[in-house]
């Protein structure tokens, strides 16, 4: 694994999308170490971190795992989250054996009508204060 101390996890999210925020929440929630730091799609950092790892600016239907020098997305991202989280979460990591192809049929689907099912705010989420210094924009 290429994650290092120094070179923290970092999760790349749709700052507008509700469904996205409340993933964010959870993370939050279920991440009592502190191993994950966010930041929104939509922000200068984002969109710094999107084009270093050659992914579009302009994309914001995808969740992106930001660890060390490597990107990964959509349900490669989620994987890798709840692996990391406490709680039964890691055991959802043994799905990461089905081809990322029909893995992320699903979450295609959802990401296109996420806006629609979930909502969608005007602004970005603000962290609480005890969460603040895991958000990097």
């Amino acid at each position: 694994m290429s994650h290092q101390n120094d070179h923290p996890s970092i999760i790349l999210f749709d700052g507008v999308c509700l469904l996205c925020s409340s993933s964010v929440q959870f993370i939050l929630r279920n991440d009592p170490k502190g191993v994950f730091h966010f930041a929104s799609l939509q922000s200068e950092f984002g969109h710094k971190l999107l084009a270093q790892h050659k992914l579009p600016v302009d994309q914001l239907s995808t969740i992106v795992l930001i660890e060390g020098d490597r990107a990964h997305t959509r349900t490669t991202a989620a994987l890798r989250i709840a692996r990391r989280l406490r709680g039964a979460w890691p055991l959802t990591y043994a799905a990461i054996v089905i081809p990322a192809p029909i893995r992320n049929l699903g979450y295609n689907f959802i990401a296109c009508n996420r806006y629609r099912w979930f909502g969608k705010s005007e602004q970005c989420m603000l962290p609480r204060p005890e969460h603040r210094a895991r958000f990097l924009d």
